[in-house]
């Protein structure tokens, strides 16, 4: 686990998820989405999250299999869900201050993770990843963010098309950024996009308020 904070009172939480097969003593391969949101989001916490597996080579995965099961992701969310909740309340956080952003096989659990547990992240970026099955119900008050690139072998992108379009009819907050020429990876590009996202992708729950707001306001006083 790596953290990084600024010197003012944390105001969101980062938690970043890798993809599987990473080496534990490796290159910190979310650095330059950790960087790139601490430079749009200069007192947030970025939270690196390990896999806690290891596979015979020693490689970090979040299941012992090439392949994720449903078995494996039941095994995989408990500790996930259990950290992000105790880490929001170690900063004082609530839940829809704290985001989630995994790559690949990460990308798969923070997407699953919203859909098992309510109130657990106010958003979800997933780079270069996608869903186990195809999502049956939207999550609550959830901004989904799906980047991906059209090139990706490992996860082709139509996966993607067809998850965006299920949670757009569920009535979810989605978005689907599918760009050109991009392989399976974290790329500059996807990072851009996302953080382009955060910025101006609002959420429907604070549409909502802002209309009940609004309303109050255009009632005649007693």
């Amino acid at each position: 686990m790596s953290l990084s904070r600024d010197a003012a009172a944390p105001d969101l939480l980062f938690a970043l998820l890798p993809d599987s097969g990473i080496a534990p003593d490796g290159p910190d391969t979310l650095a330059a989405l950790a960087a790139a949101l601490h430079a749009q989001y200069p007192n947030a916490v970025t939270l690196n999250l390990h896999p806690p597996l290891r596979d015979p080579q020693g490689r970090c995965r979040w299941w012992a299999a090439e392949s994720p099961s449903v078995e494996s992701l039941a095994a995989a969310l408990p500790l996930l869900i259990q950290r992000l909740r105790a880490e929001a309340a170690k900063l004082g956080l609530p839940w829809q201050r704290v985001a989630l952003a995994g790559v690949g096989d990460g990308a798969l659990l923070a997407l699953e993770a919203v859909q098992a547990e309510p109130e657990l992240v106010g958003r979800v970026m997933s780079f270069a990843g996608g869903y186990l099955a195809r999502p049956e119900h939207a999550p609550q008050d959830v901004c989904v963010h799906l980047l991906h690139g059209l090139e990706d072998q490992r996860f082709p992108y139509r996966h993607v098309v067809d998850a965006a379009q299920s949670l757009v009819d569920l009535g979810a907050d989605v978005t689907a950024d599918l760009l050109p020429h991009l392989d399976h990876g974290l790329h500059p590009a996807l990072i851009d996009k996302a953080l382009e996202q955060l910025r101006t992708f609002i959420p429907a729950r604070l549409w909502r308020a802002a209309v009940v707001a609004a309303q109050q306001g255009e009632r005649p006083a007693d």
